[in-house]
């Protein structure tokens, strides 16, 4: 770092937590492109629309949550007995 990066961290450092957030989020926020933002929405917006599509028409078949956890919890458990033997 130049030492006028270290001197702006160092004062950072001695901010409050929720100011240093707050300095945090401004500086990450200014390394998004605008122009990439508006894309990543539409791109997003699409992809919800179209996963909301398959299940509203049928074409996929949704899990209960409670079915997943067991789903998932006899997984765990057929890797620890594996890891086991």
């Amino acid at each position: 770092m130049t030492a006028g990066i270290d001197e702006i961290t160092q004062w950072a450092l001695t901010l409050p937590v929720d100011q240093r957030a707050q300095v945090a989020n401004a500086l990450l926020a200014s390394l998004d492109d605008p122009a990439d933002s508006a894309e990543v929405h539409e791109a997003w917006t699409a992809e919800i629309t179209s996963r909301v599509d398959d299940i509203t028409s049928g074409r996929v078949k949704t899990i209960p949550h409670e079915e997943v956890k067991r789903q998932l919890a006899e997984r765990r458990a057929a890797r620890q007995d594996a890891r086991q033997d």
